[in-house]
């Protein structure tokens, strides 16, 4: 039997389910289900809080690379507390805050794997933890694991003043690299220059190729980091040093761009490709290593997850628009419990 709270857990709960596909302000559902179990090798946490992030609404359109069998939970990481622990679980207690990441937490409560559950950097709010398992994690990786990112070098962030993209400047910024951040608009470029952009570049204001070369002295970014694609991409191929790399984590711009294999050879680039959700299963040694770099960072106050807004949980849907209609800097965070 699982540990349980000195108080009887309730027989339900209140969860967020997407009932058909389409976009999320449409096909959310706030429903009474079960609380779950955990099962072996599982901790049952209690949700605080919630942070969404763009798979949330590729999830929901039925466009992201899993697909889950319908009606099912979104919400991919949070911070709570065990609430329970399941057989065969050690390391953790109940009533320890954590963060963890699974796709179904978007619940008052969620039973994830232990394994993918740590302990919440005392130093950050409950709001400001819910934001820093993906979007960390996905930068850390992409940037020392994949670009082996060194200190004085040039690095290009794509929708720099977003979750992940406000986590790789700063993860970039406190690795030494001198950072260049492109934005949607004038009034997020304060934001990615409080994160440690040295020089920010307004999308479809300013010309990005050009901005860099100018930044750089001519030689290009050392390293690009671009969850956006598309054009994003193709610019990026335009402004990158002489053995540069091209970091591809997603393709939020809507267009997944096509690999012209002559002008990797011709620039001699590297384009290297980033899908974190491996790491877990592939590397825990690794998520290990970056978990306790990013507590150690976000400890000194190197790191802090950025927080656009707090959404109150029975507006869910709100916080996924505003995510999808990208007027948003940073998390946008879903209040679950108080």
């Amino acid at each position: 039997m699982p540990e349980l709270e000195a108080a009887a857990l309730p027989p339900s709960m209140r969860a967020w389910r997407v009932t058909g596909l389409g976009e999320p302000a449409q096909v959310l559902s706030l429903d009474a289900v079960p609380v779950p179990e955990p099962g072996p090798g599982e901790v049952l946490v209690r949700v605080v809080a919630v942070a969404v992030n763009f798979p949330d609404v590729l999830l929901a359109r039925g466009q992201y690379q899993v697909r889950p069998e319908l009606p099912f939970v979104p919400g991919v990481e949070c911070v709570g507390r065990v609430a329970a622990i399941g057989s065969g679980v050690t390391g953790v207690s109940v009533g320890d805050r954590v963060v963890g990441s699974k796709i179904g937490v978007l619940a008052e409560y969620a039973a994830l794997p232990a394994s993918d559950v740590w302990a919440a950097p005392d130093s950050l709010s409950d709001a400001e933890a819910s934001g820093l398992t993906v979007a960390y994690q996905t930068a850390w990786f992409g940037l020392h694991r994949r670009a082996a990112l060194q200190r004085g070098e040039w690095l290009l962030v794509h929708a720099a003043a977003g979750g992940v993209g406000l986590a790789a400047v700063q993860l970039g910024a406190a690795a030494g690299a001198r950072v260049i951040g492109v934005v949607g608009s004038a009034a997020k470029a304060r934001t990615a220059m409080d994160a440690g952009a040295e020089v920010v570049i307004v999308r479809g204001v300013d010309d990005v190729v050009g901005a860099v070369k100018s930044a750089t002295d001519g030689q290009g970014a050392d390293v690009v980091f671009d969850p956006v694609g598309g054009e994003a991409f193709d610019a990026s191929t335009r402004c990158i040093a002489f053995e540069g790399r091209i970091v591809v984590v997603g393709f939020a711009g809507g267009t997944i761009q096509s690999l012209a294999a002559g002008h990797v050879l011709v620039k001699n680039y590297s384009v290297l490709g980033l899908h974190w959700g491996l790491y877990p299963s592939m590397r825990p040694d690794l998520v290990e290593v970056a978990r306790e770099e990013l507590s150690r960072l976000a400890d000194k106050g190197v790191i802090r997850p950025v927080v656009d807004r707090v959404v109150p949980f029975a507006d869910a849907p709100a916080a996924f628009t505003a995510l999808a209609a990208g007027d948003t800097v940073g998390r946008v965070v879903i209040e679950v419990m108080p």
